[in-house]
């Protein structure tokens, strides 16, 4: 038998692999190599990527992105929102509520409006993640809300009030379906009763209105000041506070000249905190009200002595006083009890977003505009009720509660108070 023949041409002249030579010894001639032109890559890459999607479906996990600030000092909000969404992502995989597993995904959005929507892009070009909870600010969320309408994915937010929030989708021009829904009543409702409790409960009738700057401090402030003028209250000052110490000591400064008998503040707990506290510093007395933003532990942190007395609305239910959150408030404190963070005034509305996104998953699997669909068509029975989302996205129930700090425990005593 003749020996087989290598060739040592340049186009082979690498040594023979064991397979050349067992075809070389069986005359058998290797098949020319498939070469393409660069053309022809793209439409190679692509149907790779549809035969690896296609492949193991049903086992490939399914994500919920939570869209928060989970560093700086609105930090601590976000990262309850995201042990909420956990929390129910857990019990749903313990349950075997779905064909295939769910999976948290926390994305930082830094309570920054530009860097919300570097997140939604994130978010909208990864295929794994069906929907987003969140996010937290109704600045970040008005941002990022057209990224997700283009990509056609729910985003479910717990927290943010601004009305344009939901109302941007209703106009020309909007990039693609109304994806957003929220789970709070608006700025007009929250500043409306705001509005109505100083007058009608406390009976002040002169206030001098600050916001922080951001588009839910403005439009809060905008809508409480409609309502205070139309009963009869009188605005004495109006303005932005500068949270640098100086600037904040000269508003505060002319808050005083003004001498209102309260002072309305629509910011978050940071920039409250340092207001209330500068104004008895000052030797302020007015009394001092402020929206959700302020609903948290970190204003008595930041406040100190302060805070005691604030009035702080809250859009819903406390969870502390909602007796059908009692089994929640019993399981997030034990599953993270080890994290030494207590519930947060928005986890539970989290928590109630990640389970109506879960719900419309039991219906749709992982389709986001199935998903969008579910959400909008089915009402959702929770511990907050039933929830039915209006055309605009917005849920339908609009419940407000007024309540008051104690420095000594740090909690919020609720105010019984119907406009």
């Amino acid at each position: 038998m003749k020996k087989p023949v290598f060739s040592t041409s340049a186009r082979s002249r690498r040594p023979p692999t064991p397979f050349r030579r067992a075809a070389a010894t069986l005359g058998l001639r290797p098949r020319p190599r498939l070469r393409l032109s660069p053309s022809a890559w793209p439409a190679v890459l692509l149907s790779a990527a549809f035969l690896a999607a296609g492949c193991g479906k049903r086992d490939r996990p399914v994500r919920i992105a939570v869209a928060a600030p989970l560093t700086g000092d609105m930090g601590t909000e976000g990262q309850g929102l995201s042990r909420a969404v956990e929390l129910a992502v857990e019990e749903a995989n313990a349950a075997k509520a779905l064909p295939f597993r769910v999976e948290v995904a926390p994305f930082d959005d830094r309570a920054d409006p530009q860097e919300a929507v570097n997140v939604a892009n994130l978010i909208a070009l990864d295929p794994r993640i069906a929907a987003v909870v969140g996010h937290y600010n109704s600045g970040c969320c008005i941002a990022a809300a057209r990224v997700y309408a283009q990509a056609g994915m729910a985003m479910v937010t717990p927290s943010a009030t601004n009305p344009e929030v939901t109302l941007q989708q209703t106009r020309e021009g909007w990039p693609g379906p109304r994806t957003v829904f929220r789970l709070v009543p608006t700025d007009d409702v929250q500043g409306a009763y705001a509005a109505s409790f100083m007058v009608q409960r406390l009976r002040k009738r002169t206030v001098a209105l600050v916001h922080d700057g951001t588009a839910y401090g403005r439009d809060l402030t905008a809508e409480f000041k409609k309502v205070f003028t139309r009963l009869g209250g009188k605005v004495l000052l109006e303005d932005c506070l500068d949270p640098r110490a100086k600037e904040a000591r000269k508003l505060i400064a002319r808050v005083k000249s003004a001498d209102p008998q309260a002072v309305y503040f629509a910011g978050v707990y940071t920039e409250a905190g340092v207001f209330v506290k500068g104004m008895r510093t000052a030797g302020l007395k007015a009394v001092f009200v402020s929206g959700d933003g302020a609903k948290t532990p970190g204003f008595f942190d930041v406040a100190g002595e302060a805070s005691d007395g604030a009035y702080v609305s809250m859009v819903g239910v406390p969870v502390e006083v909602l007796p059908s959150a009692k089994d929640f408030v019993e399981r997030y404190r034990e599953r993270w009890k080890k994290s030494g963070e207590g519930l947060k005034p928005y986890d539970h509305l989290a928590y109630e977003a990640a389970r109506i996104v879960l719900a419309a998953m039991e219906r749709a699997g992982r389709d986001r505009a199935g998903i969008v669909s579910a959400i909008r068509r089915r009402p959702h029975a929770g511990f907050m009720g039933t929830v039915v989302f209006d055309a605009k996205g917005d849920v339908r129930t609009k419940v407000v509660t007024m309540t008051q700090a104690r420095y000594k425990d740090r909690g919020f005593a609720v105010i019984p108070f119907v406009p």
